[in-house]
């Protein structure tokens, strides 16, 4: 019998020394990702990936709506109502960890209202934990998993760090660094964007108001500053790190900056800094399969309006 051998278009092109077209290249994924808004509009901030099941979730800061995505589709779906949903009326950052719960910072959630600062929300939705940070003027910023499974989320107005975990006697939300002496609070937003090092020894985390870099020790909590030779990363927001590279949203700087970032977090040295679409303020982003989602929060926009996205690229269109 006679073997028969198929070949695929690409193939068939690259056998005869010609390149594939781009429609036979191009990913087939949507370039954006399309957002419920309200009537009176929306505003949006953070992003947290599941890697595993392919999904995104977002949250939006005006109700505290969870929005959730598939890395497939382009049409999102609220995935959490807000408005007062388990006392949420905001939300900012969002991670995910290994089992696929869902962990929300509630920004200025609690101040002076004694509701949630933080919410951990299981795969399908249902409510696992609602709790109180320690003090009370803490503004949950953004919140990454560490090395040990727990949760750690920044403070805005405190150099402070937060340690959210379930280590066998149930939810718990406590007081896991504190650099005051080292971090400066400043006017504005202090702490937000966090990320975990290459090596998984320290957390980066930006302090958007000053434009520097700091390394959280994951062992010992201890702060020491992220040495950047001076590059400028005012309003810097939300963190990515995809090996040793360091993307930096600068939200209203309008700007991407790219860092070569240490294994061990201790330096970064800046590649470029690139001007992100004049059109959108992007706040935060998250790596999913092979791409980088970006929000588009609106908050240049007085009174909100759709078209209200999650996009692939930065860049103007």
């Amino acid at each position: 019998m006679r073997k028969t051998t198929v070949l695929t278009a690409t193939a068939v092109l690259l056998l005869a020394g010609a390149a594939p077209s781009i429609a036979a290249t191009q990913d087939p994924r949507p370039s954006s990702y399309q957002l419920t808004g309200d009537p009176g509009g929306s505003r949006f901030e953070g992003i947290g990936a599941d890697q595993r099941r392919g999904l995104f979730y977002v949250s939006e800061t005006t109700g505290g709506e969870i929005h959730r995505g598939s890395a497939g589709h382009a049409v999102t779906e609220e995935w959490l109502a807000g408005d007062g949903t388990d006392g949420r009326f905001t939300a900012r950052g969002i991670t995910v960890d290994a089992a696929g719960r869902v962990y929300v910072a509630g920004g200025p959630n609690g101040i002076g209202t004694g509701r949630p600062d933080l919410w951990v929300y299981a795969p399908d939705g249902s409510l696992l934990a609602a709790l109180r940070a320690p003090g009370n003027d803490v503004f949950l910023n953004d919140v990454a998993i560490g090395p040990d499974g727990a949760a750690y989320f920044t403070n805005s107005n405190d150099p402070q760090v937060f340690r959210v975990a379930d280590d066998g006697d149930g939810w718990d939300a406590a007081l896991w660094a504190d650099a005051t002496g080292t971090v400066e609070r400043r006017t504005g937003f202090n702490l937000g964007g966090i990320v975990l090092t290459a090596d998984r020894t320290a957390f980066v985390v930006a302090q958007g108001n000053t434009g520097q870099l700091w390394r959280f020790d994951t062992r010992s909590g201890a702060v020491t500053e992220v040495r950047t030779r001076g590059a400028d990363l005012v309003n810097a927001d939300g963190l990515v790190r995809r090996g040793g590279t360091l993307t930096v949203v600068r939200n209203f700087s309008r700007m991407l900056a790219t860092l070569r970032l240490s294994a061990d977090g201790r330096t970064a040295e800046l590649v470029r800094q690139q001007a992100t679409d004049p059109d959108r303020v992007l706040t935060t982003a998250k790596a999913l399969r092979g791409r980088v989602l970006y929000v588009d929060s609106k908050f240049d926009e007085q009174v909100a309006s759709g078209p209200y996205e999650v996009v692939t690229s930065p860049f103007a269109r």
